[in-house]
């Protein structure tokens, strides 16, 4: 039994005990009362008219009238007058008054009341024995109507003070709730704080899970900045912070085999030339500021992203992957206008920063780009001006000329609605955790991957619409085949207030098939999109509904941040599992960040597995799950 019931037993029950035991107190005080003034009575007016009896001549008719007028004039139920010899000469009585009380009360209360008893005198010889009894079935009624009236007061009473005691008992069992909730949510490896409650001993408790909560705050922010620092260390460029060669290959190939807004996108590759004669000018420690002045004031031109992808291919060529930009000539601009800023920083050298520009999208082979950007950087290497900047224009073709036949084929394709792709992500005994399911959209007379309108739907703000048509495709999926599947929320989506209203409807309608839907959302989430995933968490949670971040990489630092939310799984990004049975440093990083997720009871996922031995070294290292074009499942 919870503790708010008994509560309210002992509430119950405390009242009931008051009232009944006044109630019993009033009528046995008043019982007593009325007993004590009837027999008072008796005896006073026995005595009263005996005396006034023996007064007269003893003449039973004169007796009688007497007797009569006495009988009449008072309530009695009795008047009997006896000889010496107990022989009744006169004896009037009537009926006993009952009224509208109960049977029950009467025989409950029944007054015990003797009979007033005087002596008759005749002269100095006793004539007589008068014995006079009361009516006092009136006083039957009198203390029920008192009863009555008493119960009415403490059922009102009984009602205030139910309404008192349920505010406070409300008072009590709200920050009761909190703290039970909390508990649950330390259960589950959710480390949440709360408010402290005004109740000492709540908020004894409160404070101890409070500093629980904190503690594992503080314990993954230690641990995802060490694990930061090792992956920074292991695969960054110590002098510039940017990636290696071989990591930044290694993203450059995911990028381009994946069908997420990532894979389009622009790459630029810059040259600092004549390194050497820099060196000899400026000195080993301004060059090297130079050099990562270069790289941080590029990576100012990728806001999208919480860390940019720049690399270094050799001492003295940079690489520069730029997600989601399509505009050429802006981004010349801008590259042109930084490329100034970093050689204004030496005004005293002349400093040379060749540059080419090529735009990549999905599927392309990665070998064909990098010759086009070796290409185009040696021709802007032969351009004399300082604006040494190259832009390699690739014939893509699109599907639609312009911006308004673009939003007028999304709105249709939306309309009609998406198809989902079924791909497997599997634990290491082979079995199916759920099904990856991207969209895809009837563009074009064809059924199109995301990485061809993915980039339109952002840039026309329509990532709710597109989630909810995607969240409605996989229940009506789910109605004929019942598996567990993995449905991508964009940041936009998270955020929209009316898209997680309408989403939590939808699910409310479909409870059965709610339990079967995963919702991934990207790891690059800003402060405000990680309170409204909480919300969003907190909202579908009670559904069944379990929730996971997908493309985790650089972004593993925010799992800090993410301690409260209850995360079912998380996937890492290909980048960080490509080649990994090759590189004991990607090892190192992958089986700490696994570590650190099953500490607070979240699997880990590897994305974009491309063989049989990723997936081998993948579970080796402890991860619980792998997805990618290298998975199979019968």
């Amino acid at each position: 039994m919870s503790l708010i019931k008994q509560l309210w037993i002992a509430i119950i029950a405390l009242l009931l005990l008051s009232f009944i035991g006044s109630l019993a107190i009033s009528i046995t005080t008043s019982r007593d009362y009325i007993e004590q003034e009837v027999r008072i009575k008796n005896e006073d007016n026995a005595t009263a008219l005996a005396l006034s009896m023996s007064q007269l001549d003893k003449d039973l008719v004169t007796l009688e009238l007497l007797i009569a007028a006495q009988f009449d004039t008072g309530y009695y139920r009795q008047i009997t007058l006896r000889d010496t010899d107990d022989t009744v000469l006169i004896e009037r009585s009537a009926e006993e008054y009952s009224g509208d009380v109960p049977a029950w009360f009467r025989q409950l209360v029944e007054f015990d009341v003797p009979s007033g008893i005087a002596t008759i005198q005749d002269g100095w010889r006793q004539y007589g024995t008068l014995e006079l009894e009361s009516q006092h079935s009136f006083a039957y009624s009198s203390l029920w109507r008192s009863m009555l009236e008493l119960a009415a007061w403490f059922l009102l009473a009984g009602v205030i003070s139910l309404a008192i005691a349920t505010v406070i008992v409300r008072g009590i069992k709200h920050p009761l709730s909190r703290v039970v909730t909390q508990a649950q949510d330390i259960s589950a490896r959710r480390f949440t704080t709360i408010k402290e409650p005004r109740t000492l001993e709540l908020r004894q408790v409160t404070q101890a899970m409070n500093v629980l909560s904190a503690n594992v705050h503080q314990m993954l922010s230690h641990e995802s900045h060490k694990l930061d620092e090792l992956r920074r260390h292991l695969q960054h460029d110590r002098v510039t912070g940017a990636l290696n060669r071989d990591v930044f290959m290694g993203k450059l190939s995911s990028q381009l085999s994946s069908e997420d807004a990532r894979a389009t996108g622009m790459l630029i590759m810059v040259r600092v030339q004549a390194l050497e004669t820099l060196n000899e000018q400026l000195g080993y420690a301004a060059t090297d500021q130079l050099l990562s002045t270069l790289v941080t004031q590029l990576g100012q031109l990728d806001t999208a992203w919480a860390e940019p992808m720049i690399g270094r291919l050799n001492g003295s060529d940079f690489i520069f992957m730029l997600p989601l930009m399509d505009d050429v000539e802006e981004l010349r601009i801008q590259v042109m206008a930084t490329l100034a800023e970093v050689a204004a920083t030496q005004p005293d050298v002349e400093i040379y920063l060749p540059t080419a520009i090529v735009p990549y999208a999905p599927h392309d082979e990665r070998g064909t780009l990098l010759a086009t950007l070796d290409d185009a950087l040696a021709q802007a290497e032969s351009l004399t001006s300082f604006e040494q900047v190259v832009v390699r224009q690739r014939k893509r073709i699109s599907l639609y000329s312009s911006h308004a036949e673009w939003r007028n084929a999304l709105e249709s394709a939306i309309l009609v609605g998406p198809e989902l792709a079924y791909f497997p992500v599997v634990d290491a005994q082979g079995d199916i955790i759920h099904y990856e399911c991207p969209a895809r959209l009837l563009l074009g007379g064809n059924w199109q991957t995301a990485g061809v309108f993915i980039p339109w739907i952002t840039r026309f703000d329509m990532e709710p619409a597109l989630d909810l048509a995607v969240v409605k495709k996989a229940l009506t999926n789910l109605q004929t085949d019942l598996k567990p599947v993995g449905i991508n929320l964009s940041a936009a989506s998270i955020t929209n207030t009316q898209f997680v209203n309408e989403l939590r409807t939808l699910l409310v309608a479909h409870p059965l098939l709610a339990k079967q839907l995963c919702f991934e959302v990207p790891a690059t989430l800003s402060t405000h999109a990680i309170g409204s995933l909480r919300g969003l968490c907190t909202a579908l949670r009670p559904l069944g509904c379990t929730f996971g971040i997908e493309h985790v990489g650089a972004e593993f630092t925010k799992l800090a941040d993410l301690h409260d939310v209850g995360l079912a799984y998380l996937k890492m990004d290909s980048s960080l599992i490509h080649q990994l049975h090759a590189s004991n440093e990607q090892q190192t990083i992958v089986r700490g960040m696994a570590t650190l997720c099953h500490s607070l009871g979240i699997q880990v996922i590897g994305e974009g597995v491309a063989d049989d031995e990723e997936i081998a070294c993948l579970f080796r290292v402890g991860v619980d799950g792998a997805t990618g074009p290298g998975v199979r499942h019968a």
